[in-house]
């Protein structure tokens, strides 16, 4: 059979991504891989047959190892077929988010010059149909050979378009698969975008036997009864999808015993307050996981499990370093630093990205001496944990202090009346920058600027609390869901009204 074949050859040549796929079908051929499609469920010998059959079509129209496949699609069965039928032409993914402008869409493509692009489920059923029953001849590539080009959606600057190596994607399935244990009864459940983070759990969980389960809208009822009627035991969110959940009307008729399938909720892309980690933890239960990564170094540099989470000193911390990275905290001047000082987080490993497309100089500056500089500024205590401060370029220089962002939208997190907030510098006569918070302030509750300030003099000091609050009705956010603290300082500026 191909697969035989396909993995015979891939134990005499280096391991590919896609062989932790082919794998797992010679073990699992009648089990579930992808549950709920509009056909019904999906073994994994139907989800290989189906791989086959689109890669085979691929390979027809572009037969170029390393060639690159643009896929702007929804949340589907052929979304995730088009996925692994890349991976399996020996073909470059370029992700491309349906919800993204035209406008930056057309950036995206003209950087990255796909040469297939899908933009249409309906064409990857047709190759499903046209091309079933055939097989993709196997493209012997290396470990450093290009696997994914994704674009960064960091909350400060422009995206850069990052080559993920077969080596990364390797590591990345690794690390997440070994450090959240996952098992052959998982089901996982795809409904953050698959063109982000929600594609790392892809490979790791296809290795060990899981099911995917895919919805193409997020809506907090489609996303219940999907845990409901499958099972559910995993989601990777990003804190908003998380809030839309609890904060649902109808989230008590779920959360109270509907959802005990659940073992696994991991958020990452943006931190959580305390309050609201709480939040989910009692409305989904002590099943509140997270997890640190960059597109630079994806999912995971570091993450925590749900006990540890349970853990007062732990709310803020993003965890520790995944089984796949070494983490370092260095000072301005590249020295390593001790446990405890505060510094640029660094990582460096197999996770690591092999550096950003057609930008040697500012690969050269981010990848020094094997070190990822992630510009994150962060510490890790003595147990090994880490904590992330904020970023290098928003650090606040106020009166000759280093303020870190991070450490005052903690602060305000805790009190009552906040729902969220985003705190940044603004030039200041005196100060030189004057640290500024714009806050959303919960529901039928209210609260004054004076008393916001006070609250964190009263744990902070006098320089770390806001010269001034703006209160607003949302926080801008960036593509993959993160508040952008450069977004919310420009519409500050832009519009000059405080409230």
């Amino acid at each position: 059979m191909h697969h035989e074949t396909i993995l015979s050859r891939a134990t005499e040549q280096v391991l590919q991504p896609i062989d932790r796929f082919y794998q797992s079908v010679a073990r699992n051929r009648d089990a579930v891989a992808v549950a709920g499609t509009a056909d019904g469920d999906v073994t994994y010998a139907g989800l290989a047959r189906a791989v086959d059959a689109v890669a085979a079509a691929f390979q027809e129209r572009d037969g170029a190892a390393g060639s690159r496949v643009g896929i702007c699609l929804s949340n589907s069965y052929e979304h995730l077929v088009a996925l692994l039928a890349t991976y399996a032409a020996g073909k470059v993914w370029v992700p491309l988010g349906f919800r993204n402008a035209r406008a930056e869409l057309d950036a995206m493509i003209a950087a990255t010059r796909p040469s297939i692009l899908i933009d249409d489920a309906a064409a990857i059923r047709k190759m499903i149909a046209e091309y079933d029953g055939k097989t993709p001849a196997r493209a012997e590539r290396g470990a450093e050979d290009p696997q994914i080009i994704k674009f960064s959606g960091g909350s400060t600057g422009a995206p850069k378009a990052v080559v993920q190596s077969q080596r990364c994607v390797n590591a990345q399935a690794d690390g997440l698969r070994d450090f959240f244990e996952f098992q052959s009864d998982d089901v996982n459940l795809i409904a953050a975008p698959l063109t982000h983070g929600a594609s790392c759990f892809v490979l790791p969980m296809l290795e060990v036997g899981g099911t995917h389960v895919l919805v193409e809208s997020a809506k907090p009822e489609i996303i219940f009864d999907a845990i409901t009627a499958h099972g559910v035991t995993t989601i990777y969110a990003p804190p908003t999808l998380l809030y839309a959940l609890i904060d649902h009307p109808r989230a008590p008729a779920y959360t109270r015993g509907k959802s005990s399938s659940l073992r696994h909720v991991i958020y990452s892309a943006a931190p959580m307050p305390p309050q609201r980690i709480r939040d989910c933890q009692s409305a989904l239960g002590p099943v509140i996981e997270t997890a640190y990564g960059q597109v630079e170094a994806p999912q995971i540099i570091s993450a925590m499990r749900a006990d540890e989470l349970l853990i007062e000193e732990n709310l803020l911390s993003v965890g520790r370093p995944s089984p796949v990275v070494t983490v370092g905290i260095v000072s301005a001047t590249g020295e390593l630093l001790p446990s405890g000082e505060v510094g640029e987080i660094v990582v460096s490993g197999p996770l690591v990205m092999s550096g950003y497309l057609d930008r040697e100089e500012e690969t050269a500056r981010t990848i020094v001496d094997g070190w990822l500089h992630t510009g994150d500024i962060g510490t890790i205590d003595d147990r090994g944990y880490l904590f992330i401060r904020g970023r290098l370029r928003e650090v606040i220089n106020t009166g000759g202090f280093k303020v870190y962002p991070a450490d005052v939208e903690a602060c305000l997190a805790k009190h009552r009346a906040v729902e969220e907030c985003a705190v940044f510098g603004m030039p200041d006569a005196k100060w030189g920058d004057a640290v500024n918070a714009a806050v959303v302030v919960r529901e039928e509750m209210d609260v004054s600027a004076e008393n916001l300030i006070a609250w964190v003099k009263a744990e902070l000091g006098s320089v770390k609390a806001p010269k001034r609050i703006w209160f607003v009705d949302h926080l801008e956010r960036n593509a993959a869901g993160k508040v952008s603290r450069g977004g919310v300082r420009a519409r500050i500026i832009s519009s000059n009204v405080a409230q």
